[in-house]
């Protein structure tokens, strides 16, 4: 999937400090290039950060040092983004060695014209990039979350539930091979024996409601405490 060839993309021999000189020329939807062009004029990622990379699931939670509870939390969210988007603005904060990222990406890439593989792939991607470019930062790997079709408000989604779970399985697989910690969402969100998101904890059958960012930030508090514990 990831066959375009941009400056913000940098090969596991490249040394790292190349890749601070670099910016986002990749460009995507009106939100995607103007929220790179925020990020680059922030500059709030330093050894002591964790950063929370996506998109809209992260980018919609706003400020997760609120509802983490810890200092240095930055959201590196962006609504529609996509794999090819992340791994194009990785330039943008692997070069800063971040004590921590939490990732979760892919949903956007789900559709009936892509595989669980493809879509695993362009994560994959996205994972090994993160790990050769800055091997110091403790990377977080997310599940994708259920999506609820009964909402019918998705259309590229009709069809796709059971799909998820399939790529989350290569996701772990590969987690678990690579000593990465895996973090399953997927199983906390979902509706019993099924592959549904509880009705309750979103808004319009993809994104969470304020009942389903508690889920999650109740999660990821276990984690966070790890790293907060370290410094």
């Amino acid at each position: 999937m990831l066959h375009q060839i941009c400056s913000c993309v940098a090969v596991a021999l490249m040394p790292l400090f190349t890749l601070s000189s670099q910016h986002v020329t990749y460009k995507f939807t009106r939100h995607y290039n103007e929220k790179v062009v925020e990020f680059e004029a922030r500059r709030d990622i330093d050894a002591n950060t964790i950063v929370m990379l996506g998109d809209s699931h992260t980018e919609l939670g706003k400020d997760w040092s609120a509802r983490l509870g810890v200092p240095n939390v930055v959201n590196y969210g962006i609504i529609g983004d996509n794999t090819e988007g992340v791994i194009h603005r990785l330039c943008q904060i692997t070069p800063h060695h971040p004590k921590a990222i939490f990732l979760l990406i892919g949903a956007n890439n789900v559709t009936k014209h892509v595989t669980a593989e493809q879509v695993f792939e362009g994560c994959k991607a996205i994972i090994d990039s993160i790990r050769s470019q800055t091997p110091t930062t403790k990377l977080y790997v997310q599940s994708l979350f259920p999506i609820n079709e009964r909402f019918r408000r998705w259309k590229p989604l009709v069809g796709q539930t059971d799909k998820i779970p399939q790529i989350n399985a290569l996701l772990a697989a590969y987690c678990r091979d690579k000593g990465v910690v895996y973090i399953d969402m997927f199983s906390r969100l979902k509706m019993g024996r099924t592959n549904i998101l509880r009705k309750d904890l979103t808004a319009d059958g993809l994104h969470l409601s304020p009942l389903g960012y508690g889920v999650w930030e109740r999660e990821l508090r276990k984690y966070v405490a790890t790293e907060v514990a370290e410094r």
